[in-house]
């Protein structure tokens, strides 16, 4: 499993949390930071975030929404943030493009895709340079 590239000792908030997330994801994030996740309730800076996204959450607007929130509690423009989404065969999947809209809305981009396991995708955002 990866370490989704949050250094040891990074604050990582969770949002989406449910029953059917994948927990080996969430070790692999633990193990690496050496923190446990906090929840999209936590008051203070973060230096990460990954979201749990499933089709049935909303619309590109509401993934949006999300996002903004997400990035509200991050410490820098350069904090790594991760949408995690059923992956291509999975009930609940979300479509590439739908995250990359909402991404623009919120400021961010999309740049790396990877499979996590059998059932999940991940899709890493970072802020958007300057447009050319």
């Amino acid at each position: 499993m990866r370490s989704f590239g949050f250094a040891q000792g990074s604050v990582v908030q969770e949002f989406g949390y449910d029953e059917d997330v994948d927990p080996a994801v969430r070790q692999a994030i633990e193990e690496a930071t050496g923190t446990e996740l906090v929840d999209e309730d936590y008051p203070d800076v973060a230096d990460g975030a990954i979201a749990w996204w499933r089709d049935e959450d909303g619309d590109v607007d509401d993934l949006a929404d999300l996002l903004v929130d997400m990035k509200a509690n991050l410490d820098s423009d350069n904090s790594l943030c991760w949408v995690i989404v059923p992956g291509a065969r999975t009930e609940g999947h979300v479509p590439t493009g739908v995250i990359e809209e909402a991404a623009e809305i919120a400021g961010l981009m999309a740049t790396t895709s990877v499979a996590l396991s059998g059932q999940w995708q991940g899709v890493r955002l970072t802020a958007q340079g300057p447009r050319r």
